[in-house]
């Protein structure tokens, strides 16, 4: 297909849900809830140049006898809104450039500070010992970097800390346990059975609204149309309830065109 697209990257070293969009359906990726959801394993003593194992190790020192309460405090400032700033390693830009093409060449360039937002953090488990490691789930918005949370812990306990191992459990409402492997998806291509899920599925935080045949095609063209609906915003739209058509903007009872997907003759 010529074109193919995804809802957020994941790091070379993590796994996990990777929203992908074929051909037209591209075009709805903007309108994609932007809330994910982790399971990461952060190792404390340790700090590296990208923030997780598959960068050069800066820190090593051992820090066995910190407790796991004195981690669960620290813990507690990462929650809600908050200021980050992404690693030097990273898929932003600036200048133009990619931060981790900058850094390959040498050039280390710090990242804009962002607001990010963490929706809860909870502990899974914890290790004892020299470099103790701690298991989190993680539910957050759009835009945040766990590896930033791991090293950002580390130098709240002034321990140094780095990602070990990351998981996407959950990402714009898909899940990991009804995500398709690579392996799987080649398997029902080679066997003429892989079918894409319908476009609709990732805007079910979206309201609906139908409209019959004759207005269905006039917003198709790119019309407004009138809808007695008492919301604002927003849209799923389809014809008859059943065809999915596209975004609309619901505002004082009009529907206006946002993004078509489909087109009515």
């Amino acid at each position: 297909m010529k074109r193919v697209g995804h809802a957020g990257t994941l790091d070379p070293a993590a796994i996990g849900v990777l929203p992908i969009a074929l051909g037209k359906a591209t075009r709805l990726l903007q309108y994609f809830p932007g809330e994910k959801a982790y399971e990461a394993t952060i190792r404390l003593g340790v700090q590296t140049t990208t923030d997780d194992l598959a960068g050069e190790i800066i820190l090593a020192e051992s820090v066995g006898g910190l407790s796991l309460t004195t981690v669960e405090v620290a813990l507690q400032q990462f929650v809600g809104k908050i200021e980050q700033i992404p690693p030097s390693y990273s898929a932003i830009q600036v200048g133009g450039k990619r931060l981790y093409d900058l850094a390959r060449q040498g050039e280390i360039v710090q990242a804009p500070v962002r607001i990010v937002e963490i929706f809860r953090i909870a502990v899974l488990d914890w290790r004892d010992g020299d470099f103790p490691e701690l298991d989190v789930a993680i539910a957050c918005g759009s835009g945040t970097y766990i590896r930033a949370i791991a090293r950002d812990l580390g130098t709240a306990l002034k321990t140094g800390g780095t990602l070990a191992a990351l998981t996407r459990t959950e990402s714009s409402g898909f899940r990991l346990k009804d995500s398709l492997t690579l392996s799987d998806l080649e398997t029902q291509l080679s066997e003429d059975r892989f079918q894409p899920i319908s476009p609709d599925q990732a805007l079910q935080h979206l309201p609906s609204a139908s409209l019959v045949e004759i207005s269905a095609q006039k917003w198709c063209q790119g019309q407004k149309v009138a809808l007695n609906l008492d919301m604002s915003g927003l849209v799923r739209v389809y014809e008859n309830e059943t065809r999915f058509l596209g975004i609309g903007q619901l505002q004082d009872h009009i529907l206006t065109p946002q993004m078509v997907l489909e087109a009515i003759s």
